[in-house]
């Protein structure tokens, strides 16, 4: 049951597993270095393109949901932040950064933000410097 019922999506999942980690995640971006584990609320990713536990407990189900997360204030300061931090890292590779498994989540989740607001110039620029423009073909089959 959604003990948020004017969240349908229960989009607060993600403020409330962002909250007590936030802070180290724009650390370890400003480092250029993803060293913990956070990968799935950060940049979530569509449903179905991963199995664990955690991918599935974020998984955005639906274009309609991206498009609820970033009408969320706190979601949309937090993506386009931290997908900011990481297009403003210089000389590394994507997979330098957050890692090869974490790379295609970042890929994934550009390529449905980039669908889900007109403002979506910081994942277009994401897409386009870390995987020569080229948009996840998973996430686009299932949109």
């Amino acid at each position: 049951m959604n003990q948020y019922p004017e969240d349908p999506y229960h989009l607060e999942r993600f403020v409330e597993a962002q909250n007590p980690v936030y802070d180290q995640v724009c650390w370890e971006l400003q480092q250029g270095l993803k060293m913990t584990h956070w990968i799935w609320f950060i940049f979530p990713q569509l449903q179905g393109l991963s199995s664990s536990d955690m991918s599935r407990k974020f998984a955005i189900s639906s274009l309609e949901e991206a498009i609820a997360y970033m009408d969320y204030p706190v979601l949309r300061a937090r993506l386009f932040q931290c997908t900011e931090l990481i297009n403003n890292t210089p000389g590394r590779t994507i997979k330098r950064i957050i890692g090869a498994t974490d790379s295609t989540k970042f890929q994934s989740c550009m390529t449905l933000f980039t669908y889900a607001t007109i403002k979506n110039q910081v994942f277009e620029f994401a897409l386009e410097k870390y995987f020569s423009g080229k948009k996840d073909q998973r996430t686009l089959d299932r949109l």
